[in-house]
C-alpha cells in the first residue's frame, strides 16, 4: 500500500497526527473529528511505513464494541487479519495478561471472571457471614468503596488504621472480601487492571517482555481513563516514546467513576518529548450547533483549549421550549416527533437525551399512549438477564467447582429442597475452614452434618454438576451450553412460569446457545484456554453491550451519560433547569459544576441537525413539586443561536356549555395549564383535550391522583 493511500482522506490535522515521526502525542480529538479514524490511520502508518510488525503494537478501548470496530477499519485498510493483534478494552487486555501469566499473578489457572451482579451477590453474602445489618453496611456502598480502592491501587493492607470506625469496618470487610476471592479463584472487573498491574509491576522479566513487544501503544477516550489504568500505561511505556493517546479534556463526564481528567494534564509532564494535535474541524453537527457548543464549554477553566468548526454550513438554530411542567414538556416532545416521522424521518434518527433516569416515565407514557415504538438505551442487558446469568453459573461450575458465586445462584435453582439453613450451614463451614462452599458441602455430606433429606439434595445437585460435565465433555460449545440449559432444568423451570415473561425466558436461553454457536474461538489462543472458559470469559467482559431490539426503527431513550459517542439527526436535551442539569449536588462543587457542563457539552455535540432544549416551569420530581429555574447552561449559549418556541397560543380551545358542564366557566376559554377541581379528584392542571361536542374529553394532571382522562359532559370541573 502507498503512503498516498493512508492519510489522503484525512484533513491537515488529521494527517499531522497520523504521521507524526515515533514519539508520544496526545490528540485533543473534538466531538465528531474523526478520532477513530487518526488511530486507525496511525496504527496503519506504524505498519506500512515505519515497518512494524502488527504484533508489536497494543491499541486500548473502552468498549468491545470500538475494539471490533477498530479490527475492522484495520482488516478493511490493510488487507490483513486483525485477530492476533492486542486490540481491545483494559479489562480485556488485562484478562488475556492474566490467563497467559496465572502463577505469575498469584491466580489459579480456572479463575473465573466475576460480573457487577455477582460480585454484588458475594458481597452481600459475606456481609450476613460477619453478623452485619446490611440497612448500616448498603451492600451497593461497600461494592463501590472496594472498587474505588482498586481504582487507585489500593489493597486493604496498604490502608492506613484510623479512628474512624466506618473507615475500620468497611477495610475489614474488604479484607474478608479478599480472602474469599482468592480461596475461590474469583476476579471481579477492578481486580483484572489492578492484578495485571501487579503482574507488571512485580515481575520484571514479564514487564520487560512487553516493553519488547509493544514497541508502540494507543489509547482510544484517554480522558475516561483512572488511576490504576494509567498507571499500567505507564509502566508499558516507561522510558519509551511511544504512547498515542487519544482524548478530549472537554467530554471527560466520568468522574463520579473514577475518571481522572488529570492524566490528560499529567500526560505532559509525564512525556516531556510528547507532542499535541487537536482536532477541530467537526463532521457532525451544523455550525449552530457547534457555536452554541464552544460557547458553553468556554466557560470551564483550565481547559487545554478548542475551537470545534465545520465546513457545512450553519443549519437551523437550536429550539427552546418552555413547558408548563413535565407533562407538557413530553406531550411537546412527542408531537414534535410524531411531526418528524410523518414528514418521513425515521424514529432511529431521534433520541430524547435526560439527566436523571427518572426523568424518562413522562416519555415513555406518552410515547405508549401515542403507539410510538421506543427503546430505554441502556436497559437490562442479555448477560445480565437472571436466566442468563443461571445458565452461565453451571457452566462455571463445570468449569471450576470452586466459584462460590455461582454455587450459590444454582445450589438451589430451580428448587430442589436445598433451604437457606442448609446453606448457611455449608457457608459457616466454608468460612470457618477457609474453603469453597462446594469443599465445605462435600466435607458435610462426608460428615454427615446435614439432616437425611439435606444430603440427598445437595448430593443430587452435586451428582448433576458432575453429569453435566461428563455429558458434555466431548460436545461442541453450542452442543455444551445448549445440554445444560436442558439437563439442568432451566428450560422446564421457565416454561412453567406464567405469562410472556416465561416464553421470554425460554427465548433468551435459546439466544445463549445461538451465542455460542456463533463464538468465534481461538484454538491457538494465546492463553491457551478452552472453548467453554474463552466463553464464559467472554460472557463477562461483554456484559453490558448487547443491547435488545436495537435494530427496531424506534425512538432512543437514555441518560447523557450513556449518549456519549453516538449521535442523531434529532436530539431533544430535556429538563434543563437548576437544581435537575446541573444537578443539585453540582451547585456548591465547583469541579462537579464543570463536569455537569461538559456533559452537557456531550449532550449538544450528539445533534446532527436539529437540536430542541425544554425545561418546565413546574416540575414534580421525586414526589415533590418543584418551581426550578431555566438552567444555567440555557443562558451560556448566545441568544443568536437559539429561537424560542411559543405553544400556548395556539393550544386553548373555546369550550361551550353544549358540550361540557363547567360549573364556574360555561362559555370561556379552556386552556393548557389551566388549573381545575374536580369532587373526587382533587386539583389539578389541564394538559391535554381532543374530540368534539359530546365526545370531547380533557387530561388533567392530578396532585393526589396522577394523570386522568376526563368527558367533559360529565366531569363538571371547577376552574380554579
Amino acid at each position: 500500500m502507498e503512503i498516498s493511500s493512508i492519510i489522503n482522506s484525512l484533513n491537515d490535522a488529521q494527517r499531522i497526527a497520523v504521521s507524526s515521526p515515533p514519539q508520544s502525542l496526545l490528540v485533543l480529538a473534538g466531538a465528531g473529528s474523526g478520532k477513530t479514524r487518526v488511530l486507525v490511520h496511525r496504527i496503519a502508518w506504524h505498519i506500512q511505513v515505519d515497518g512494524v510488525s502488527p504484533h508489536n503494537i497494543l491499541a486500548v478501548t473502552f468498549t468491545n464494541k470500538a475494539a471490533t470496530e477498530m479490527r475492522g477499519r484495520i482488516e478493511e485498510l490493510l488487507n490483513i487479519s486483525a485477530r492476533s493483534m492486542w486490540i481491545g478494552t483494559f479489562h480485556g487486555l488485562a484478562h488475556r495478561l492474566l490467563r497467559r501469566h496465572a502463577k505469575q499473578a498469584k491466580l489459579p489457572e480456572s479463575f473465573q471472571v466475576m460480573d457487577s451482579d455477582d460480585q454484588l451477590r458475594l458481597i452481600k453474602r459475606l456481609i450476613r457471614n460477619l453478623n452485619l445489618d446490611e440497612a448500616k453496611w448498603p451492600p451497593k456502598q461497600v461494592q463501590w468503596f472496594i472498587n474505588a480502592q482498586k481504582d487507585e491501587g489500593i489493597r486493604a493492607r496498604h490502608m492506613v488504621e484510623t479512628g474512624d470506625f466506618f473507615q475500620r469496618q468497611m477495610v475489614a470487610i474488604y479484607k474478608a472480601y479478599e480472602e474469599i476471592c482468592e480461596r475461590s479463584g474469583l476476579v471481579d472487573f477492578a481486580e483484572l487492571l489492578l492484578r495485571a498491574h501487579e503482574l507488571l509491576r512485580d515481575n520484571e522479566d514479564v514487564l520487560e517482555f512487553y516493553q519488547r513487544r509493544f514497541r508502540f501503544v494507543h489509547v482510544d477516550e484517554f480522558q475516561d481513563t483512572n488511576t490504576i489504568q494509567y498507571a499500567w500505561l505507564r509502566l508499558l511505556t516507561e522510558g519509551r516514546d511511544n504512547l498515542f493517546v487519544v482524548g478530549d479534556d472537554d467530554q471527560s463526564i466520568y468522574g463520579w467513576r473514577g475518571a481522572k481528567i488529570e492524566n490528560i494534564y499529567n500526560f505532559q509532564q509525564h512525556y516531556p518529548n510528547h507532542k499535541v494535535v487537536r482536532l477541530e474541524q467537526n463532521y457532525r453537527s451544523t455550525g449552530h450547533i457547534l457555536k452554541a457548543a464552544n460557547s458553553l464549554i468556554a466557560n470551564n477553566d483550565g481547559r487545554m483549549g478548542k475551537e470545534l468548526w465545520t465546513d457545512s454550513g450553519d443549519g437551523e438554530l437550536i429550539s427552546l421550549y418552555t413547558a408548563f411542567n413535565e407533562q407538557d414538556e413530553a406531550y411537546f416532545v412527542v408531537e414534535k416527533i410524531r411531526q418528524w416521522v410523518n414528514d418521513g424521518g425515521m424514529r432511529s434518527d431521534v433520541a430524547i437525551l435526560y439527566r436523571s433516569n427518572a426523568q424518562s416515565r413522562q416519555f415513555e407514557e406518552k410515547l405508549m399512549s401515542t403507539g410510538t415504538p421506543y427503546r430505554v438505551y441502556g436497559g437490562l442487558r442479555f448477560f445480565e438477564r437472571m436466566e442468563i446469568k443461571n445458565a452461565l453459573a453451571y457452566l462455571r461450575l463445570i468449569s471450576n467447582r470452586h466459584d462460590d458465586a455461582s454455587f450459590e445462584r444454582v445450589v438451589n435453582t430451580p428448587a430442589r429442597g436445598i433451604g437457606a439453613k442448609t446453606i448457611e450451614d455449608i457457608r459457616l463451614l466454608a468460612r470457618g475452614q477457609g474453603i469453597s462452599l462446594w469443599q465445605a458441602a462435600l466435607d458435610s455430606i462426608a460428615h454427615g452434618q446435614l439432616s437425611a433429606r439435606a444430603t440427598n439434595a445437595l448430593k443430587g445437585f452435586m451428582n448433576l454438576v458432575a453429569q453435566l460435565e461428563q455429558d458434555a465433555e466431548e460436545q461442541e460449545l453450542f452442543e455444551k451450553v445448549k445440554w445444560v440449559v436442558e439437563k439442568s432444568g432451566l428450560i422446564e423451570l421457565y416454561k412453567k412460569e406464567k405469562g410472556d415473561k416465561g416464553e421470554a425466558r425460554v427465548e433468551n436461553l435459546e439466544e445463549l446457545v445461538n451465542a455460542a454457536r456463533m463464538f468465534d474461538y481461538e484454538e491457538d489462543n494465546e492463553e491457551n484456554l478452552s472453548e467453554l472458559d474463552m466463553f464464559l470469559a467472554h460472557a463477562a467482559l461483554e456484559a453490558g453491550e448487547m443491547q435488545g431490539d436495537a435494530y427496531e426503527d424506534c425512538v432512543q431513550l437514555m441518560t447523557l451519560h450513556s449518549a456519549k459517542g453516538l449521535e442523531f439527526k434529532l436530539v431533544f436535551l430535556v429538563g434543563m433547569e437548576e437544581g435537575l442539569f446541573p444537578s443539585q449536588q453540582s451547585l456548591e462543587d465547583p469541579g462537579r459544576l464543570e463536569e455537569e457542563r461538559r456533559l452537557c457539552y456531550v449532550g449538544i455535540t450528539r445533534a446532527m441537525e436539529h437540536l430542541y432544549l425544554t425545561h418546565a416551569e413546574s416540575r414534580r420530581l421525586y414526589g415533590k413539586e418543584n418551581y426550578p429555574r431555566q438552567s444555567r447552561f440555557i443562558r451560556e449559549i448566545p441568544v443568536e443561536y437559539i429561537q424560542e418556541i411559543r405553544m400556548r397560543a395556539n393550544v386553548s380551545r373555546l369550550v361551550t356549555s353544549s358540550v361540557a358542564t363547567v360549573s364556574s366557566l360555561q362559555t370561556g376559554t379552556f386552556k393548557l395549564g389551566q388549573r381545575v377541581r374536580h369532587a373526587k379528584f382533587g386539583e389539578g392542571v389541564v394538559l391535554q383535550m381532543e374530540g368534539e361536542g359530546a365526545q370531547e374529553r380533557v387530561q388533567i394532571n392530578f396532585h393526589d391522583v396522577g394523570l386522568k382522562w376526563l368527558m367533559l359532559s360529565y366531569a363538571k370541573l371547577e376552574v380554579l
